[in-house]
């Protein structure tokens, strides 16, 4: 059953005395926190890379790059999915320069032209005699760990606890099943935005819907009324969106509504809604009537993130259905800019003398749950002063250590 009250949601949701502190400001502006969450988060969570759709023919492939590590995805000769890292086995180089293209039968190297089969094998290299032998699977690319869920891609670039994305994903199952995840389309390359802000600003700003009726107008004609959170649990975190009933203002809420046709494939209850699950600890996945959409942040310095994502429709589409597509879109593509600014602000504010920390609301609960498991990973995070400089890898082993001791 789904809920429609964020009252009701919450009163069951949200302790009496929670603490409704946020992160310290110094956590969004300390560049040595930044190592240790590519160690802690980046390197061992699963990354939300693409999807099957992005790799249609054999050979073709698309990279993530992620605080230096490079993923390499690719369609094989077999028609399965590989992910390896981008890295020649020669002298490191990229093995492919270019973020999505195609390869007949062999990926080559631009630096010195080792060649690799689609399978990752070695397969050859210039002037053979200068080199010793090399094994075709001992010098083939390195394999990198990943998980196809419903035809989305998963990479994962050192192992770590967190469970499979399968096992994280199985208490949304039954609400997602009935979505064609398996059998989308992309519908072209994708895109990528650099945001003077660090990543977690980001995820502040999207891990709530109490700013919707006041920063977004287009989402709140939308669904303003019957929005809410859910906190993170599991790894995941589920907010849900039913239509309002109001025809709306603005052009492109006015002709979404009037145009998006019956979805047949979803129940009653999603066929005029919006559903969001985000995966700890970057990725938001998007589920429309007509289409789906994910996106993600992550950091190139303590003050530096990238907003990747792509879209995809779906199998067999209409014209009324793309053209409702279309107008999500610009709705999408307003609050998307609404957001960036508000990003901004926010990670300008933990850098202000002037900023006392933050005092979330009820309907805030998500941020808290989201704080709460970088608090869990990096214990350093529960400390409201910054730790001396070069001292915070040390301060959060210390830390973790006494945890673990009691």
């Amino acid at each position: 059953m789904i809920k429609e009250k964020k009252d009701d949601l919450f009163a069951a949701r949200v302790p009496a005395d929670w603490d409704r502190r946020g992160l310290p400001a110094w956590a969004y502006i300390n560049a040595e926190l930044l190592e240790l969450e590519r160690h802690v988060l980046f390197r061992r969570h699963w990354q939300l890379a693409g999807h099957v759709s992005n790799i249609p023919r054999v050979g073709d492939y698309f990279c993530l790059d992620i605080l230096g590590e490079r993923a390499l995805i690719v369609r094989g000769k077999d028609n399965g999915v590989r992910a390896f890292h981008n890295v020649c086995r020669h002298r490191g180089s990229r093995v492919v320069a270019d973020d999505e293209g195609q390869c007949k039968t062999a990926l080559v190297c631009p630096f010195h032209g080792w060649s690799f089969n689609l399978d990752g094998t070695f397969r050859s290299a210039p002037f053979p005699r200068s080199l010793p032998h090399l094994d075709p699977v001992e010098h083939g690319l390195k394999p990198i760990e990943f998980e196809l869920w419903r035809g989305f891609i998963f990479v994962r670039f050192q192992a770590s606890d967190q469970p499979p994305v399968a096992e994280l994903m199985a208490p949304h199952e039954a609400e997602v099943a009935p979505y064609p995840l398996e059998d989308l389309a992309s519908t072209g390359p994708f895109w990528s935005q650099a945001v003077p802000a660090n990543w977690k600003s980001v995820r502040d700003v999207d891990n709530e819907g109490y700013h919707v009726p006041m920063a977004h107008p287009a989402l709140q004609e939308l669904y303003g009324k019957h929005y809410y959170d859910e906190p993170l649990e599991n790894g995941v975190a589920r907010s849900f969106a039913r239509f309002d009933e109001e025809t709306g203002r603005l052009w492109s809420v006015r002709n979404y509504k009037k145009l998006l046709p019956d979805a047949e494939h979803l129940p009653v209850s999603h066929k005029r809604a919006w559903l969001y699950l985000g995966i700890f600890p970057n990725a938001v996945l998007s589920l429309y009537p007509e289409g789906i959409d994910f996106y993600q942040e992550y950091p190139t310095g303590a003050g530096q993130t990238v907003l990747r994502g792509a879209g995809y429709k779906l199998p067999n589409e209409d014209r009324q259905t793309r053209l409702a597509r279309y107008l999500s879109s610009r709705i999408n593509r307003d609050t998307a800019a609404e957001d960036v600014r508000l990003t901004i602000w926010s990670y300008e504010a933990a850098q202000s003398s002037g900023y006392d920390g933050i005092i979330l609301s009820d309907l805030e609960y998500g941020v808290k749950s989201y704080h709460d498991e970088l608090r869990r990973l990096m214990p350093v995070l529960q400390s409201e002063t910054e730790p001396e400089p070069g001292t915070l890898h040390a301060v959060n082993s210390s830390m973790a250590d006494d945890i673990r001791a009691h």
